[in-house]
């Protein structure tokens, strides 16, 4: 695959629509050609310890960051066209949906590929099919993982190599 947008959520409790923070990596021909990050402002507006612990925002992190609905109008154009790829489509793909739902926005039915399915049939034998895992046995090496942008690349990288 040659052409698509890795994209990946972070939330701010256990709530789907409290996306806090989304990363986008868009990838043409094969190469990373733009990305884009933003902090969003949950709804719910509250952060569980639980998620603050795994990436580490905070309720002052995004109290002026912007709604969803204003974040979706910067990443649409960029994605025109392309299909979503996530680690996990499951959960970034119902972060998504929730998200639309909460805003009473049509959602245009994006096409979502799973790097993690395609993890566990390419590489069967991994101890397990964590993204920082897969990443690595790609050659790519994730830094700072649970930031939003880092997740997206480092899926853009593991999409490139087996999808």
């Amino acid at each position: 695959m040659k052409d698509f947008a890795a994209i990946d959520f972070e939330t701010a409790n256990n709530e789907r629509t409290s996306v806090c923070s989304v990363g986008v990596i868009i990838v043409r021909n094969g190469e990373i050609v733009d990305s884009f990050y933003s902090l969003i402002q949950p709804e719910p507006n509250y952060y569980n310890y639980w998620c603050t612990q795994v990436h580490g925002l905070k309720e002052e992190d995004t109290e002026d960051a912007p709604i969803f609905p204003e974040v979706w109008k910067q990443i649409a154009p960029l994605i025109e066209g392309l299909p979503l790829v996530a680690h996990n489509k499951a959960f970034d793909e119902s972060c998504l949906r929730a998200a639309f739902r909460c805003y009473q926005m049509d959602y245009p039915e994006y096409s979502f590929l799973c790097t993690l399915t395609a993890s566990r049939k390419v590489f069967p034998d991994l101890e397990n099919h964590q993204l920082h895992t897969v990443a690595h046995e790609c050659g790519y090496v994730l830094e700072n993982h649970h930031h939003a942008l880092a997740d997206a690349e480092a899926c853009a990288w593991i999409a490139k190599e087996i999808l």
